[in-house]
């Protein structure tokens, strides 16, 4: 169940005498957790000068809770315009007083009152009765009264059950660093909580899943409506990226689901992080020097959304000056800070603003304005090459430079000496590579009986054997010049090398035979298997000696 205390005649004064409020019809829109209050008013000027302004009376309870209040007026062709809103002050008065000021001066000659009070369902315990008021399904309509004075009103109540989702975010850190080099990064840190009845007794998500009508109020997910332009979206919580969520691009905007980990009862909140890039170019405007940018103040979370706490930061890029900010509405500046990345020298200024009790109203453009000058675009890339220069230099130096107290021949030897025997190593273990090739040559010619594929796998076997033999081969001479015993070693590496190429080769042609028919395969797989095991014994040397090296 929900109730709603407010006040039932809509306080209007005149800012001349004779101005007279002819009629209003006001509804009360309590559907979703949401109060909207709407009146339509016609003013009828009776006095002998123009008027241009008149005075609106805002209900005292409403005051602490207002969040947004507009004016507009309706012309011969429908057309809605904006009309200016002022709060004022009205002598021997207490509470707030708005000035409107009327799109042009009412002239001489150019009271019913009704409410209708729009309710979330059908189901109502009680309401006030005065004035013999009509109820139909979710809706009462009070009224109409006449001749109502000024700043008068009664008090009207009504109790009846609203099962809508009421979602409110109590905290929320909006941030927008921009980049000259063509990218806009928005990140939006949210604290959400269902500020509905609070949920009592346990809660079973096996009986909540199995029962589709149970916890009618409670929030499984919402959409949050994202630019149209926006890419690397991402969604995440303290534990991580949430991939419960869906993302779904449209011509005009981006759509996507948010689905918290967990559902949201009456009194549960959740917290999470949700980011994304958009194209300098379609928020940032510039002449010169001067730059603007024109972006949203707070965007859409969910439909009917309400922010008790917004703190927006704005993070230029270094070396902006001359900032100055145009709101739309009344912002808290607060002191600007500084923001550090990555080849910053003395920070980027940060615009801090906040306030308090939004709704969708305010999703309204705020303009930044500042001057930059573009010179200090190279200041990144100079650093950068800076950097790399003073890098480059220190090595060319270094190595160029000897360190060492005396000079040691001996050292350098075995410094020689280590070398070539690790590039003895790679060679061999690559050539120990090639018969694993030329075994899976031999392997598709039994399986395709193709006698290419034997063929080409042989030719590439012996080309690339004969290479890497001979490289070896030259390491051996290295060594032999250096006086190193690991001369002997290699040579012995080589010898049984050439016995293992001997069997690999033996078995190819032993395989050619079997698929010619020459061989009966028993023979064949006794064969092999010998010369398996010998060449794994070969193998198994040439590894031992290659440790020792």
């Amino acid at each position: 169940m929900a109730g709603l205390l407010c006040r039932l005649l809509l306080c209007l004064a005149a800012a001349a005498a004779d101005l007279q409020l002819d009629e209003a019809r006001r509804t009360l829109d309590l559907s979703t957790h949401l109060a909207k209050v709407s009146a339509e008013l016609s003013l009828a000027n009776a006095a002998g000068t123009a008027a241009s302004t008149f005075l609106l009376a805002l209900e005292p309870g409403l005051e602490p809770r207002l969040a947004y209040l507009g004016v507009q007026v309706k012309g011969e062709e429908e057309e809605e315009n904006t009309l200016e809103v002022r709060e004022t002050k009205v002598k021997g008065k207490s509470g707030k007083f708005f000035s409107v000021k009327l799109p042009s001066p009412l002239a001489p000659g150019a009271k019913t009152q009704t409410t209708r009070v729009k309710l979330a369902s059908r189901n109502v315990e009680s309401y006030t009765k005065l004035g013999n008021p009509s109820r139909t399904e979710d809706m009462i309509e009070y009224g109409p009264f006449k001749d109502i004075p000024p700043y008068s009103q009664d008090t009207l109540k009504v109790h009846y059950e609203n099962n809508s989702p009421f979602l409110t975010i109590t905290s929320m850190t909006r941030v927008i660093e921009v980049s000259h080099w063509g990218n806009i990064a928005v990140e939006e840190t949210v604290d959400l909580k269902h500020t509905g009845a609070v949920l009592k007794g346990p809660f079973s998500r096996y009986d909540y899943q199995r029962q589709p009508d149970s916890g009618i109020s409670s929030v499984k997910s919402f959409k949050t409506i994202l630019p149209a332009a926006a890419q690397d979206v991402y969604y995440r919580d303290e534990i991580g990226n949430i991939s419960t969520s869906h993302l779904l691009v449209l011509d005009d905007s981006v759509e996507m689901e948010i689905r918290p980990r967990f559902p949201l009862f009456g009194g549960w909140k959740t917290h999470y992080i949700i980011g994304y890039n958009l194209p300098s170019y379609e928020y940032l405007y510039n002449l010169g020097d001067q730059y603007a940018l024109k972006m949203r103040f707070v965007d859409h979370v969910f439909d009917e959304q309400v922010t008790d706490s917004l703190t927006v930061k704005i993070v230029l890029p270094e070396g902006a000056k001359n900032i100055h900010v145009d709101s739309p509405y009344e912002i808290n500046r607060a002191s600007d800070e500084l923001h550090y990345t990555y080849l910053d020298t003395f920070g980027r200024p940060v615009i801090v603003a906040h306030k308090s009790n939004l709704v969708e109203q305010h999703i309204q453009d705020i303009v930044v304005h500042y001057t930059f000058n573009k010179i200090l675009m190279l200041q990144e890339p100079l650093l950068v090459v800076g950097a790399f220069y003073i890098l480059f230099f220190t090595v060319i130096v270094y190595v160029r430079l000897d360190f060492s107290i005396t000079k040691d021949p001996a050292a350098e030897a075995r410094m020689k000496v280590a070398c070539i025997t690790e590039q003895v190593l790679t060679l061999v273990n690559k050539r120990l590579g090639l018969y694993r090739h030329f075994d899976e040559a031999v392997n598709k010619y039994k399986q395709s009986r193709d006698i290419s594929t034997l063929n080409s796998g042989k030719k590439s076997l012996e080309t690339e054997h004969k290479a890497l033999t001979n490289e070896i081969a030259a390491l051996q001479s290295k060594l032999k010049t250096e006086g190193s015993d690991l001369c002997d070693k290699v040579s012995e590496i080589q010898k049984l090398d050439g016995q293992v190429k001997e069997l690999v080769l033996k078995s190819s042609v032993e395989a050619e035979r079997l698929v010619a028919g020459k061989l009966k395969k028993d023979t064949y797989i006794e064969n092999e298997k010998m010369h398996s095991n010998k060449r794994q014994d070969l193998v198994t040397k040439i590894d031992n000696i290659l440790d020792a090296l």
